[in-house]
């Protein structure tokens, strides 16, 4: 099997020659992976994991995004990121929220609302065949795409936004439907631009925090439910399927998630019983696909490699013909064990352990250490 095969098998439940994986690390994490095979970018490393998503993307050409004196660079909607620095590495924050204060529409300054014609998609196609040709499960948007809730926040303030949904804030809705807008119609002109090449389509909103739900389902109901099932029967009509990344404890939302069509839940972050990958399996596995649930928190940075050969294990009974791509609860964070994450990948059967000239010989840019602004909007 390729590695399209191998997903869209995996989907349909139809079995596998080896689980599907999807690779996530922090740029540390990556470097490190590199250095230890010797690899001199990202492309080479995806190879090396076993990844079996590809993913294209349009080329900006918009307004240019610019970099401040204090190194802040801008986002979309003329929010600013910044690093903030921990002992071991780096995280991109927010650090200039051009919504925060904003409580009458009058006051809105919509010049910041972005435009799909920002972006070039004469290429798309050309990627897409490429990526098929080469065997891979075909991907567009992120898991930053249409994510109303911190995408928002980032530009607004997490608390407002909280306030904002449950006061059913105008200036919020506003910038919500922005938002919406601009991530379906980028999307749309991805797949319509690809002819029926994409495989999936990703997309994100962080709905739970470590233990229960952020949001009540009537505030899914009202602000949230409307724009997914719009966006999901967009993806459905060109004959892709949809993947929603979200982090915490969503197992609340899940089966109106899939009434609306959601197909792949990503990330799945096992931090409660109820969100434990084999009661969820028990609940929804006959009606939905999960991405990662081997968490980046506990059994990946503080665990054994027995543990984490356990925990994989684990997951290949029981999913023996499908319903799950492995992989990490979310970016693989920094101070992880070497060991820990090639276990991982060794267990699935998907880690090359003989690095060879053809790997090698893979171009690409290495983008491991870079800002992704994009996975932020």
């Amino acid at each position: 099997m390729n590695s399209r095969d191998r997903v869209l098998s995996a989907f349909h439940r139809s079995g596998y020659d080896r689980i599907p994986v999807k690779h996530e690390g922090t740029p540390e994490v990556n470097r490190m992976l590199m250095e230890h095979f010797g690899l001199s970018n990202m492309e080479q490393l995806l190879c090396v994991v076993g990844d079996d998503f590809r993913y294209v993307e349009p080329i900006y050409c918009g307004p240019e995004l610019r970099t401040f004196p204090d190194g802040s660079v801008e986002g979309y909607f003329g929010e600013r990121y910044k690093y903030a620095q921990f002992e071991a590495g780096k995280y991109l924050e927010a650090c200039y929220l051009p919504f925060a204060g904003i409580d009458r529409l009058e006051d809105l300054d919509r010049s910041h609302f972005p435009s799909a014609d920002w972006f070039d998609y004469s290429t798309i196609r050309a990627q897409a065949e490429a990526l098929c040709q080469a065997g891979f499960a075909v991907c567009c948007g992120t898991a930053g795409d249409m994510d109303f809730i911190n995408g928002i926040a980032r530009a607004r303030g997490m608390e407002q936004v909280l306030i904002d949904l449950i006061d059913d804030n105008p200036v919020y809705l506003e910038i919500m439907q922005a938002r919406f807008e601009f991530f379906y119609e980028v999307q749309r002109r991805i797949l319509e631009a690809a002819g029926g090449l994409i495989d999936f389509c990703h997309s994100g909103d962080d709905f739970g925090n470590q233990r229960g739900p952020m949001i009540g389902l009537p505030i899914f109901e009202r602000h949230f439910a409307p724009k997914y099932g719009q966006y999901f029967d967009m993806i459905h009509s060109h004959g892709a399927l949809t993947m929603m990344h979200m982090c915490g404890c969503v197992e609340r939302f899940l089966s109106r998630l899939i009434e609306l069509g959601l197909d792949v839940y990503d990330v799945v972050q096992p931090t409660t019983p109820a969100m434990d990958i084999a009661a969820l399996q028990r609940r929804f596995g006959d009606r939905l696909t999960f991405c990662g649930s081997v968490c980046v928190q506990t059994t990946l940075a503080w665990g054994t490699p027995q543990e984490v050969e356990c925990e994989v294990r684990r997951r290949l009974d029981l999913f023996p013909n499908g319903g799950l791509f492995l992989g990490p609860t979310h970016a693989v964070q920094v101070g992880s064990p070497l060991e820990n994450i090639l276990t991982m990948y060794r267990t699935a059967g998907s880690l090359a352990e003989q690095i060879d000239d053809a790997i090698l010989s893979i171009g690409g840019e290495d983008t491991s250490g870079k800002i992704n602004l994009a996975k932020l909007f």
